[in-house]
């Protein structure tokens, strides 16, 4: 059969999002064709509005539609919990577990991808520090998040802030012997007392 063009053209694109496959973004293409003239036109917009209204907080780093998000506008400055990016902030919102402020660095050091710390969002950070108690760094347990983790603390321990990282290991509902050994290791490191 053949590929209409504005159908493949448009999956194309939809293909571009994170973890959108061929076959989810041909799924969407059509049902975009199913879309009335109204909600295509309200698609189209709510894209618009996106790209035109969103931008990063001029505190944190955070997405905002203002020059100060929320959370940098209202919640005591004391705490501030660095992320690697956006998304992380929201997956910590989520729980209501924290009450502080964030700092988006909005990547982690990569050297095999040529990220250094200039290309990170770390100065102004550095330039957040004043009557601060404690530096959160909540960046993923990877190799990357690690190196970004340990610069960071170099960094900021030197100034008298306390620095912490979030707790890894075992997932709560996880069974021991599926756990590998570098999970387990880190477990056991950072285990607490009852």
């Amino acid at each position: 059969m053949k590929e209409i063009k504005s159908v493949a053209a448009l999956a194309s694109r939809f293909s571009m999002l994170p973890g959108v496959g061929r076959k989810t973004a041909l799924r969407y293409a059509y049902a975009v064709i199913d879309m009335t003239e109204d909600e295509v036109e309200a698609f189209r917009t709510a894209l618009k509005d996106v790209k035109e209204n969103v931008r990063l907080c001029s505190v944190c780093g955070n997405f905002t539609d203002g020059d100060v998000c929320d959370i940098c506008a209202a919640r005591p400055k004391k705490q501030i919990c660095v992320v690697s990016y956006p998304k992380d902030v929201t997956a910590i919102e989520k729980t209501g577990a924290f009450d502080g402020v964030y700092h988006v660095l909005h990547g982690t050091l990569s050297p095999m991808n040529n990220r250094t710390p200039d290309d990170l969002n770390i100065k102004s950070l550095m330039s957040r520090l004043d009557g601060v108690d404690e530096v959160i760094i909540a960046t993923n347990p990877d190799v990357e998040g690690e190196a970004t983790a340990v610069y960071l603390a170099r960094l900021i321990k030197p100034i008298g802030v306390k620095v912490t990282r979030i707790a890894q290991g075992i997932s709560m509902g996880s069974e021991l012997e599926y756990a590998d050994s570098v999970t387990l290791s880190q477990a056991l490191g950072r285990r607490t007392a009852l």
